[in-house]
């Protein structure tokens, strides 16, 4: 299992009439076997979406259209991803801290998850996430 996040190519088929990308998990592309997908859109400017961290939850995101920033924290450091193709994606292990700011017009984030959705499985405090990040070393 991936610990660190990290940015991941995905296949591209290049194309005269169009190119094409896709995402098969459980160890083909991403780490995980996918569980849940959403998609962000339609955010306007200036809005920061996220601003928690999952317990055993993991995600790969896409920015589909347009770009935007997932900022990422280890209760210690702080990491920043631009992400702007729909040709690689973001890792994102759990109990990572994150957010998602600077949407561009019409942007839009694919967002494939390791679980189904569980409020248990939040964070959304992060004091509390540094707290228990901190007592895990």
């Amino acid at each position: 299992m991936l610990e660190k996040p990290q940015i991941i190519d995905l296949p591209k088929i290049l194309d005269r009439r169009g190119n094409l990308s896709f995402i098969e998990g459980a160890g083909k592309h991403i780490p995980f076997t996918i569980r849940r997908t959403y998609w962000i859109y339609d955010v306007p400017g200036g809005e920061v979406r996220g601003g928690h961290a999952y317990r055993t939850n993991r995600e790969f995101v896409v920015a589909l259209s347009g770009s935007f920033d997932v900022v990422l924290h280890d209760g210690i450091q702080e990491y920043r991803y631009h992400l702007n193709r729909s040709y690689y994606g973001l890792y994102v292990p759990e109990m990572m801290w994150r957010s998602m700011e600077n949407f561009s017009t019409n942007s839009l984030a694919l967002v494939l998850s390791s679980t189904d959705y569980n409020a248990e499985d939040y964070i959304r405090d992060f004091d509390v996430f540094k707290t228990i990040r901190k007592n895990e070393k």
